[in-house]
C-alpha cells in the first residue's frame, strides 16, 4: 500500500459530518423515557428499580427548598417501592414523581434535559447523558411560602420495602476521603 492512501485502519478517523453522538444520546434518552413510562403505567416488574440523577440547579427543576439546600448541584433518586404519581410529559419534556424524604412526601418536577444518568441496577443497565449545565452564577428563584404548601401524603410502605443508601453513588469533593 502507498503512504498517500489512507484506508482508515492506521490513521485517525475523519471527523463526522453527521451528528452520530447526538443521535445515540437521543436514542438512550428514548430508552430511559420508555422505561419511566412503563413504570408509570404498569409499575416496576420483579426486582427492577431505577436510579435517576439530575442537576438540581437546572432551569425548570422544581424540588423542595430543603432538598435544593442539601443537594445544590445534583441529586440521585431511587424509584423502587415508595414512589407515586410518576408521569412523563413528552410535550413539555418533564418527568414528575412523588417521593418521601425523611417521612415527608414531596413532588419533584425534573426536565428531561436536566437528567445526567439513568440506571436499572437489577439488569446492570446504566446510561449517562450530557447536559448543558447552567452557568455557575445561575440563581434559582424560590418563593418561601411554606404556609401555602400542603405536604403530600406518601403511600403506605410496600411490605418488601428496603432502605437503599446512596452514599456509594454520591460524588465526593476533590481531596476528600483520603484513607
Amino acid at each position: 500500500m502507498s503512504d498517500d492512501h489512507d484506508n482508515g485502519i492506521d490513521g485517525d478517523l475523519p471527523e463526522s459530518l453527521l451528528p452520530y453522538d447526538d443521535w445515540v444520546e437521543d436514542a438512550y434518552r428514548e430508552v430511559m423515557l420508555r422505561a419511566l413510562e412503563h413504570a408509570a403505567v404498569e409499575g416496576l416488574p420483579g426486582d427492577h428499580h431505577f436510579y435517576l440523577t439530575f442537576l438540581t440547579n437546572f432551569p425548570g427543576v422544581d424540588i423542595p427548598a430543603r432538598l435544593r439546600a442539601q443537594y445544590p448541584h445534583d441529586m440521585t433518586i431511587v424509584l423502587q417501592h415508595q414512589f407515586w404519581d410518576l408521569k412523563v410529559n413528552r410535550e413539555t419534556g418533564i418527568v414528575s414523581v412523588g417521593l418521601s424524604f425523611g417521612g415527608i412526601g414531596s413532588m419533584l418536577v425534573i426536565p428531561v434535559a436536566a437528567i445526567t444518568a439513568f440506571a436499572d441496577p437489577h439488569v446492570r443497565m446504566a446510561l449517562r447523558f450530557s447536559t448543558d449545565e447552567p452557568e455557575e452564577d445561575f440563581e434559582i428563584e424560590t418563593e418561601e411560602t411554606t404556609e401555602d404548601i400542603e405536604p403530600v401524603k406518601p403511600p403506605a410502605p410496600h411490605e418488601d420495602a428496603q432502605v437503599v443508601s446512596l452514599d456509594a453513588f454520591r460524588k465526593r469533593p476533590p481531596g476528600g476521603d483520603k484513607n
